[in-house]
C-alpha cells in the first residue's frame, strides 16, 4: 500500500507541475500575440518616419505607443541604435539583445524572450516558473520596421511579467498544497480501506496455517461480495474436498490394515498350532495348510488390487489403446467363469446383440466384465442365473450384468463402488471377495469416459450396467 501512494503522489506531483508549466506556456503564448500585434500595427506606422528621419514624429509615435502597450517601447535603426525611447533612458544606445538581431540579422518579422531587468541577461530553459522566483523579469518582445521589402528598424517593447509570474507562483503553491491535503486524505482512506480489504486476507492466512498445522476442518467466513467473497468461496470449497479427501485416506488406510490383519491373524493361529502341536494328524495338518494357503491368496488378491487402484488413481497412468470387440471379453469371461458356475449350479444367459468394435484398453475391459460376472455369481445362490446382455445404442456399447441373488438393501446402494465396501461383510469373507472389485470397475470405465451404475431391490437381485463410447480414441 505505501509503494501504491508513492507512486500515486509522484504522478501526482508530475501531472501538477505539467499542468502549471502548460499554463504558464500558454498564458506566455496569450502574451507573445497579443504583444506582437500591438508592435507590429505600431511598426506600420513608424516605417515612413524612420526612412524620413522624423525625430519629432518617432517619439510621438513611441509614447502613444508605449501608452496603449502598457509597457516601455524603444525604437531603433538598422545598427541597433536607439532613436527614440519613452522614458528617455537609452537614447543613442547600441542594443545587441537576440530579439534584436534575430530581427537585424537573421531577417524574423518578429521575436520574444525573458531578460533580467536588473542585469538584462536573457532567461535559460523552457520551464518558464524556473527562473520566476529568484528576481525581477521582464518581456522583451520586437518586431521589424521593413520599407520596401527591406528592415530598416525595430521597434521593442519591454513590459513586466511579475504579474503574471506571480499569478503562476500562486497557482503552483495552491496546487501543492491541495496536493497534500488530497495525499493525507488518500493515504487515510486508503488505510482504512487496506484494513477492510487485507482483514478478509490476514483471516484467510490464519487458517491457511492452521490447515498446514493439521486442522483441515477450519474454514473462513464468507463476508461481502466481488472478487473477496468468490476467493473465501472456493478456498472452502477447497478446504472441503481436501477434508474430505483426508478422512477418504484415512478410512482407506483403516480398512486396507483390517482387511490384510485379519488373513495374518488367522495364518498366525493356524501356523501357531502346526508349531505348538507336533502330534497333530496329517489330515487334520492338511487343512490347516490348506487353510494358510487359501489366506494367503487372498492377501496376494488384495495386494494385487490395492495395486491396481493406486495405478489407476495416478494421473500417469493410460490407457493402452487397441481395436477390439467387448463381444470377445465377455465370451473369455464367462468361459472362465464357467466352471465356478457349473460347481453352484448356475446358469449363464447370454444375449449379446452387437460385436461391439471399440478402440480401448483391452486388458482394462477385461478386468471390468470379469470382476462385474464374478461378482453376480458369489453373490448369486445356488441353481441360480446370471443374465448377461450386450447391445449398442447410438454410439455406446451398454453391457447390463443382472442376477437372481439377494439384492442390495437400498441404503447400500450409494455406497457400492466405495473401496472394501461390503453389503455382508461377513459373506464377503467367506466368498473370498476384498471389497475392491467394483472400485476398480468403476476406475477404469471413468478412464474410458463412461459409466458404471447399479439398480436392485433387496430380493430380486442387481442389475449393473455399464456404458462405454464406442468412438473414444
Amino acid at each position: 500500500m505505501l509503494a501504491f501512494f508513492f507512486i500515486i503522489g509522484v504522478s501526482f506531483l508530475v501531472m501538477a507541475g505539467t499542468l502549471t508549466n502548460m499554463l504558464g506556456n500558454y498564458l506566455f503564448g496569450v502574451r507573445i500575440q497579443s504583444d506582437r500585434a500591438g508592435l507590429e500595427k505600431w511598426a506600420v506606422s513608424a516605417a515612413e518616419s524612420l526612412s524620413r528621419a522624423d525625430a519629432a514624429e518617432l517619439d510621438r509615435i513611441v509614447r502613444r505607443a508605449g501608452a496603449e502597450l502598457g509597457g516601455r517601447v524603444l525604437l531603433l535603426d538598422r545598427d541597433g541604435k536607439v532613436q527614440s525611447d519613452n522614458f528617455q533612458q537609452s537614447m543613442g544606445r547600441l542594443l545587441s539583445y537576440p530579439e534584436v538581431v534575430s530581427i537585424l540579422v537573421s531577417g524574423q518579422t518578429s521575436d520574444y524572450g525573458v531578460h533580467s531587468l536588473k542585469t538584462g541577461e536573457p532567461a535559460r530553459g523552457q520551464n518558464m516558473l524556473s527562473f520566476a522566483s529568484n528576481e525581477e523579469w521582464v518581456s522583451y518582445s520586437t518586431a521589424g520596421i521593413v520599407q520596401s521589402s527591406h528592415v530598416i528598424g525595430v521597434l521593442l517593447l519591454v513590459s513586466s511579467v511579475r504579474d503574471m509570474m506571480q499569478s503562476l507562483l500562486s497557482m503552483q503553491n495552491n496546487m501543492a498544497v491541495l496536493f497534500v491535503a488530497v495525499a493525507a486524505v488518500a493515504a487515510v482512506a486508503g488505510m482504512v480501506f487496506s484494513r477492510v480489504l487485507t482483514r478478509p486476507i490476514s483471516e484467510m492466512t490464519q487458517v491457511i496455517r492452521g490447515m498446514s498445522a493439521g486442522d483441515l476442518g477450519a474454514r473462513v467466513a464468507e463476508r461481502g461480495s466481488g472478487e473477496i467473497r468468490q476467493l473465501a468461496v472456493a478456498f472452502n470449497s477447497m478446504s472441503e474436498q481436501l477434508d474430505a479427501l483426508n478422512q477418504t485416506r484415512n478410512q482407506f488406510v483403516s480398512n486396507a490394515s483390517h482387511e490384510l490383519k485379519t488373513p495374518l491373524a488367522t495364518m498366525k493361529i493356524m501356523i501357531e498350532s502346526l508349531i505348538y502341536q507336533p502330534e497333530m494328524g496329517p489330515e487334520l495338518r492338511t487343512e490347516f495348510l490348506s487353510d494358510v494357503n487359501q489366506e494367503i491368496n487372498r492377501l496376494s488378491s488384495i495386494v494385487s488390487d490395492l495395486l491396481t487402484l493406486v495405478q489407476s488413481d495416478s494421473r500417469s497412468s493410460r490407457l493402452n489403446r487397441e481395436k477390439m470387440s467387448l463381444a470377445e471379453v465377455v465370451k473369455d469371461a464367462e468361459h472362465r467363469l464357467s466352471p465356478m458356475a457349473a460347481q453352484r449350479g448356475q446358469q449363464f444367459i447370454t444375449s449379446l446383440q452387437d460385436s461391439c468394435d471399440m478402440y480401448a484398453d483391452k486388458a482394462k475391459l477385461q478386468q471390468v466384465v470379469y470382476n462385474l460376472l464374478e461378482n453376480a455369481v458369489k453373490y448369486t445362490p445356488r441353481d441360480g442365473w446370471v443374465k448377461v446382455n450386450l447391445q449398442r445404442q447410438g454410439r455406446d456399447a451398454v453391457l447390463t450384468v443382472s442376477d437372481s441373488g439377494p439384492g442390495i438393501p437400498r441404503e447400500s446402494l450409494p455406497h457400492v463402488f466405495e473401496r472394501f465396501y461390503r453389503v455382508d461383510k461377513a459373506r464377503g469373507r467367506e466368498s473370498g471377495g476384498t471389497g475392491l472389485g467394483l472400485s476398480i470397475v468403476q476406475q477404469y470405465v471413468n478412464q474410458h469416459g463412461g459409466t458404471v451404475r447399479v439398480a436392485s431391490e433387496e430380493g430380486q437381485g442387481a442389475v449393473f450396467t455399464v456404458e462405454l463410447p464406442l468412438n473414444k480414441g
